[in-house]
């Protein structure tokens, strides 16, 4: 499950999962964002720590009985644990490593629990002062509780049942007639409090949901659900970014023939085919393949550890696929065909501008010699020579596709 800092292991134990649990029909992308979100708020985390453990130093320092001073090696041990494992979490993530997220998750329960059992020891020891510092801490925690952990409600919950909780019994323990009104107050904000995590988390799926919709329209062809020429002009940025040294082929495409069909038959029938394109075009290319529609009936692909004869190979099976007739109802069928440019890198450039252009360049010398042609763009093809093609051609893809 990845986030901006790396890869988040998923709960893997029952009762974690139930916890993590953000409610049905979230998608596993938006799961994979909650879980990583329960690992961040690190300023969150530490001023909670802080401010328990100095809260139980202080009533320990006062009281020096043994419940105050478990009370206070329990904080130290449990905020030390969860810092450690966060760390590791966060350092796993990064290598793209299991993460520890089942303990992550119990060690934070295990701290509202310490945090109710502070409160309840202190209501009973009869000192109002430490009953009143206790209480105002748990509470106090209850916000950072539910802004750092509405990703996943139940465990928002479970912790304020934990921490809060406790501080009726203690009450009762009391022994003092005017504690008997956090009989009421408690599970009122208990109950507010918990509803506020879910409505917080609802909130955020829909918003997340709205991100990944929107971004996936601006980087996805309506028609063919393909990557557009944006979606695949980052793909093919984030390929070169990564350096990573096995060879691929840029090739792009478009179709013969196309446009009598849009005049003949309409252009329902024009998306018909183009759809139909998509799908073959897909079944032709190795697995790992990005391809996209880039506007019109052009098409561009990335095909990974491919060598020039294999690139050219590719070409041609793509052609020969495109070329089967397409059923437009009825009777009726069309025919296209399918000219192809390929551009390899790193031979023919190591930026996005130059292998686009490049494979343009290439394709429209395949189209200059012959319709339904595979042409492999030779070595020495440059940006300036592509500029001079860009000139004489019809299409001018290559300033378009920078």
């Amino acid at each position: 499950m990845r986030s901006d800092e790396g890869l988040y292991s998923a709960p893997r134990w029952r009762l974690t999962r139930w916890l993590a649990e953000p409610g049905p029909g979230v998608p596993d992308g938006i799961r994979a964002a909650l879980i990583a979100q329960l690992h961040g708020s690190l300023p969150v985390f530490a001023a909670g720590a802080v401010n328990t453990i100095a809260v139980a130093a202080v009533i320990a320092a006062r009281k020096q009985t043994a419940p105050f001073i478990v009370w206070l090696v329990m904080e130290i041990v449990i905020c030390l644990a969860r810092l450690l494992v966060l760390a590791s979490a966060n350092r796993r993530a990064r290598e793209h490593r299991p993460t520890p997220t089942d303990l992550h998750l119990l060690l934070a329960v295990a701290w509202s629990a310490s945090v109710g059992f502070g409160a309840i020891a202190s209501l009973a020891s009869g000192d109002w002062v430490v009953a009143m510092l206790a209480s105002l801490s748990a509470a106090a925690m209850v916000g950072g509780i539910c802004f750092r952990n509405f990703g996943a409600p139940r465990l928002a919950g479970t912790m304020i049942l934990f921490s809060l909780g406790p501080i009726i019994p203690g009450a009762a323990l009391a022994g003092e007639p005017l504690f008997y009104i956090v009989y009421l107050q408690v599970p009122m904000y208990l109950a507010a409090m918990t509803a506020a995590a879910f409505r917080l988390n609802r909130m955020l799926v829909t918003t997340m949901r709205a991100e990944r919709e929107n971004s996936h329209r601006a980087h996805h062809d309506a028609l063919t659900g393909l990557l557009n020429r944006a979606g695949f002009v980052e793909a093919l940025g984030t390929r070169l970014a990564a350096r990573a040294e096995r060879p691929f082929a840029v090739m792009f495409f478009d179709l013969d023939n196309f446009k009598p069909i849009n005049d003949t038959f309409g252009h329902a029938a024009g998306d018909a085919v183009l759809k139909g394109v998509a799908g073959r075009v897909r079944r032709a290319l190795p697995d790992g393949a990005v391809l996209a529609r880039m506007g019109g009936d052009e098409f561009v692909a990335l095909v990974e550890d491919v060598t020039t004869e294999t690139a050219r190979e590719t070409g041609h099976r793509l052609i020969r696929e495109v070329a089967i007739s397409y059923e437009l109802g009825g009777e009726i069928r069309a025919s296209v065909g399918a000219s192809v440019g390929i551009a390899m890198s790193p031979d023919h450039g190591a930026e996005v501008e130059e292998l686009l252009g490049v494979a343009d360049a290439a394709l429209y010398e395949a189209k200059s010699g012959g319709k339904s042609r595979c042409c492999l763009a030779s070595v020495e093809t440059n940006l300036a020579t592509l500029r001079r093609l860009q000139q004489s051609s019809p299409k001018g893809s290559v300033a378009s596709a920078a």
